[in-house]
Parts: C-alpha cells; sequence; structure tokens
C-alpha cells in the first residue's frame, strides 16, 4: 500500500496541480479541464476527474464540498478556514491562523480526531455592499 501523499507522477497530474497552484478561486473540475486543454488539448473530462480525485485522496490537494453539485479543489494543503458567500458562490481563503487546541477540545469528548475543516458563511464584501444599496 502507498503512503498518503505518495502519487505517481504524470504529465496529467503536474499541469493539474500547477493550474491548481496558479488560482486562488477553488475551482471546478469543469474549470480546470478548460484551464489544462490550454497545454494538452486531447485531455478528456474523465481523466480530469479521475486525477482530481487520485491527487485528494492522496492528499495532493483538498476537494472541498459546500453542499453545491460540484466539488471545488484547493491546491493549498495547509490547515486554513474559508470564508463562501452566499449570494455569488465566491469561496476564499482566510488569513487567519487556525484554532489551537481545537482537535483537543474534540477528542476530550471521546472523539479521536484526523483533521478538520471550518467554514464561514454568509455575504462578501462586494455582495454585502450590493444588498445595503438595494434596502437603501
Amino acid at each position: 500500500m502507498k503512503p498518503k501523499g505518495f502519487v505517481r507522477r504524470t504529465r496529467q497530474r503536474e499541469v493539474i496541480l500547477e493550474v491548481l497552484r496558479g488560482t486562488k478561486s477553488h475551482p471546478t473540475a469543469d474549470w480546470v479541464y478548460q484551464e489544462v486543454r490550454k497545454e494538452m488539448p486531447q485531455v478528456s473530462l474523465g481523466t480530469i476527474y479521475r486525477n482530481l480525485k487520485t491527487l485528494s485522496e492522496h492528499g495532493e490537494i483538498q476537494e472541498l464540498a459546500f453542499g453545491s453539485t460540484h466539488s471545488r479543489f484547493d491546491a493549498n494543503k495547509d490547515m486554513h478556514y474559508h470564508f463562501v458567500c452566499e449570494q455569488c458562490g465566491m469561496i476564499e481563503d482566510l488569513d487567519i491562523p487556525p484554532v489551537e487546541g481545537l482537535d483537543d477540545q474534540v477528542e476530550q469528548l471521546g472523539f479521536k480526531v484526523t483533521s478538520h475543516r471550518l467554514e464561514f458563511y454568509g455575504s462578501c464584501p462586494k455582495c454585502a455592499e450590493e444588498s445595503m444599496g438595494k434596502a437603501n
């Protein structure tokens, strides 16, 4: 069995990682497909989906499912939190330090924590401003 984090490097996987590392937008598989096709025109959407799944399973990327029909992907593997705008769907990394000791607090309740993910939901600054403008 291969250790987590070990995944055979293929040209497709390298290009997918390059695309994901080059954006902060938390893209869908379809967006990744369109970007990878610029460098590899013959790549199929199925190949993109399979490779995203493999990269996610091996801890090379994060797959983010926020209750929508499409997963989003993030190349930032470091512990960090996200903000999801409920109006426009924007997902943004939050530049705040992770809460220290949160896993320990949960384990004190008898659970074994392997990781955690925290998201905040609401309105991004642009949508909040637009909502305020409509209210006036």
